[in-house]
């Protein structure tokens, strides 16, 4: 184990990270809210903070390993919480507790949108910047994490594409390869926030909304600039943008990349996930579509699927906007968007959940073993479109399930431990561990009305979930720590 390497980078992580702190600066400039020396301070502490972890290890050029790029990982997503903390801390208006102020920060990184704040509409434009900017480092991240981390740990989805998927992607070793799909992740990302933006500015937003939502957007994220979300606008048009942008981005970002570079829609055509990802969406806005109108929850059919198609689109990708009070819908509606995230978006997305090809792997595996039934002696292979997969996967698919359901069911226990009733605990942790944002019960709109020690264990759920488990779980492993 290079702990000099590590700490090298981890200290390059957090100088690099203290910049960010700067276009809050701006913002807070150009709006004179009065936040520009808690954004100014918070870069100061950051940039000292790394500096001197760097300082010492500077001169180890050694290469960084497997084992040492999931400690990086895990221990600069686990820092990121305390340092993006800071601007909140620091600030007079909004006043937050260490507590909301991690949990903030850590809802913005991983994407969650889950929120301990009120009164968004007052709030200086600098930290409602800051919360929409954390998303979109967070959904960036998240996307280098599963292309260049998570494969090489088996669980992470990504390494179902490595053969098939040409240029950069096919090598996951952490080479400068990485550096190139970084680059190339990076330029798409980008330019699918700017079109996003200028879409939203189009269609009536302010270009500080339009910027802000934008991020949330392409992040999956879903921290708005409004406590009415979405539905502060009224705007079927912004409702279709923000249903088309939370789409893309619940796509495997590969399939981009791909299509992008053969200037050719085939790559997503010719990928079983994604079909399963929309064959999902649309049997789910149909139904509930067709459920909205023959109980006749609004007014018209078209209103109906107006809402249904952004709702279970918004869920199931872990975006976590809202347009209208989905919890007054009426039967088991409101408890489906929930549970629709736990499938979420596809890996390599910034979408959270469990992802679609797990459930689609899971799917296979079942129907196999039905057939094993007629046909006792059978060798029935698991295929993924025409890719037969790996026994290794399959069994790296169940494991994390069964990780999964356990971790729910512990912290689940923790939840109800603390007083909230079960509906609120459920569809705090649903949220949480699949970072969707909104819930039911008591956090249905924010998470102001649960206690500390509550939000603690929904800040462990959101790194577990976004970081897909394993990679914390594997620094508790003896052997990983085996020479």
């Amino acid at each position: 184990m290079h702990f000099r390497v590590v700490q090298r980078i981890l200290g390059l992580l957090l100088m690099l990270y203290s910049v960010t702190m700067m276009p809050p600066v701006a913002v807070s400039v150009h709006f004179a809210d009065g936040q520009t020396g808690a954004f100014f301070n918070s870069f100061a502490i950051t940039f000292v903070f790394g500096l001197l972890a760097w300082l010492p290890a500077r001169n180890d050029r050694r290469e960084l390993r497997l084992r040492d790029g999931f400690i990086v990982a895990a221990i600069f997503w686990l820092g990121l919480g305390s340092f993006g903390a800071l601007p909140l801390l620091l600030t007079h208006f909004p006043e937050m507790s260490l507590t909301d102020a991690v949990f903030e920060a850590v809802s913005g990184l991983t994407t969650t949108g889950a929120t301990a704040l009120t009164g968004l509409d007052s709030l200086p434009r600098s930290i409602l910047y800051y919360r929409a900017q954390l998303h979109w480092l967070g959904g960036m991240g998240i996307i280098v994490l599963a292309v260049a981390i998570l494969p090489m740990l088996g669980v992470g989805g990504m390494q179902l594409y490595r053969a098939e998927t040409p240029g950069p992607m096919k090598d996951s070793k952490l080479t400068p390869r990485i550096t190139e799909t970084a680059k190339a992740l990076w330029l798409i990302y980008v330019g699918l926030t700017a079109i996003c933006a200028l879409a939203y500015w189009y269609a009536g937003m302010s270009a500080f909304d339009a910027v802000c939502h934008s991020f949330a957007t392409l992040s999956t994220g879903g921290f708005s600039t409004h406590d009415a979300s979405i539905g502060y606008f009224n705007s079927p048009l912004i409702e279709l943008i923000a249903v088309v942008f939370m789409f893309l981005a619940g796509i495997n970002f590969s399939l981009h990349f791909v299509a992008w570079r053969s200037r050719s829609l085939r790559a997503y055509l010719g990928d079983p996930e994604f079909r399963a990802y929309v064959l999902i969406l649309c049997t789910l806005i149909i139904a509930g579509t067709c459920y909205l109108a023959v109980t006749r929850h609004y007014a018209t059919v078209g209103e109906s699927a107006r809402y249904a198609l952004f709702h279970f689109v918004s869920f199931m990708t872990s975006s976590g906007f809202v347009a209208s009070g989905f919890d007054q819908w009426p039967g088991a509606l409101p408890l489906s968007l929930v549970l629709v995230g736990f499938i979420g978006g596809c890996a390599g997305s910034t979408g959270g959940g469990m992802k679609v090809i797990r459930w689609l792997l899971l799917f296979n595996q079942g129907s196999r073993e039905v057939q094993r039934l007629v046909h006792p002696a059978a060798e029935i292979p698991v295929r993924l479109g025409r890719s037969v997969v790996p026994p290794r996967v399959i069994e790296a698919v169940w494991g994390f399930c069964v990780v999964y359901i356990i971790l729910f069911g512990l912290m689940l226990l923790v939840l109800v431990g603390t007083g909230l009733d079960q509906i609120t605990a459920f569809s705090a942790l649903a949220s949480s561990i699949n970072n969707i944002g909104p819930g039911l019960g008591l956090v249905v709109a924010d998470f102001t009305h649960i206690g500390a020690a509550a939000k603690w264990v929904c800040i462990l759920a959101m790194l577990f979930g976004r970081l897909e488990v394993f990679t914390l779980l594997v620094l508790f492993s003896p052997s990983f720590w085996r020479s």
